[in-house]
């Protein structure tokens, strides 16, 4: 009697990655470096943000990148919002992704909140028609009706991160990335944009949710991969991956 084995692709597949970057801000590469082999392109001054990072993500997993600042956290999201390419290996993503990481980045100063939101939905995909069925529940949730017609550039910090949060949080792709884009903004709205996270992973959306708060990490995620000077420690349950985190670091 044979028996059926069933696989499943991944949504997002890494293999090898490794991304490098200059110590020296002011240094450039230079354009014949580009078909010199690889060797002869690590250029003084050059260090790895990542090296060697494989691992693979089903759909519906709720992924917890940790380790300390500087260590490639971000930098891998970013590899996989496809807004940095990588000089080693390959990302792979089968879905589309609706990316919280440095949120506020696409929005027009001299716009008004209005404008933006058009603006910014329609970059990401989502038709003026849509736009107009969900603006007011966008603004709602931002807690934000008396600035519609304000220049962007006069809102708070926090009202800022508000509306680009309900902006993005509209959107219906299936891999959320998160990168400590709440830090901003005080706590009651804190939370109600982690209720929205619950509801969207809820929904079975996929999640990759960077941050240095433990008990957000524990509340959003049942799988982490732990970074610690570009290499890739530990893939394993959260619970493991952050008990070694603090093992290492006394935390």
């Amino acid at each position: 009697m044979s028996s059926t084995v069933v696989t499943t692709t991944p949504v997002i597949a890494a293999s090898g990655v490794g991304i490098r970057f200059r110590r020296n801000r002011g240094g450039r590469r230079l354009f014949k470096d580009l078909f010199s082999s690889r060797q002869r392109r690590s250029r003084p001054g050059d260090f790895w943000a990542l090296r060697d990072v494989s691992f693979d993500v089903q759909r519906g997993e709720s992924i917890g990148v940790v380790g300390r600042n500087g260590q490639g956290k971000s930098t891998l999201l970013k590899l996989v919002a496809g807004v940095m390419l990588a000089d080693e290996g390959t990302v792979k993503v089968a879905d589309g992704v609706a990316p919280l990481i440095e949120i506020t980045g696409g929005f027009v100063d001299d716009l008004t909140v209005r404008d933006n939101v058009y603006l910014t939905a329609g970059l990401h995909g989502m038709s003026k028609a849509q736009i107009d069925e969900r603006f007011e529940s966008i603004i709602g949730f931002a807690e934000i009706e008396d600035f519609i017609d304000t220049p962007y550039k006069h809102l708070s910090s926090g009202m800022k991160v508000r509306i680009a949060f309900s902006v993005i949080s509209q959107l219906e792709e299936p891999i959320i990335l998160v990168d400590e884009v709440l830090a901003v903004g005080d706590r009651g709205f804190r939370e109600k944009c982690y209720r929205r996270i619950e509801e969207m992973l809820e929904g079975g959306r996929t999640l990759f949710f960077v941050s240095h708060n433990e008990r957000d990490l524990r509340r959003f995620c049942t799988r982490g991969l732990y970074l610690d000077k570009g290499r890739l420690v530990l893939d394993g349950p959260i619970d493991t991956v952050l008990d070694l985190y603090n093992r290492d670091y006394g935390a």
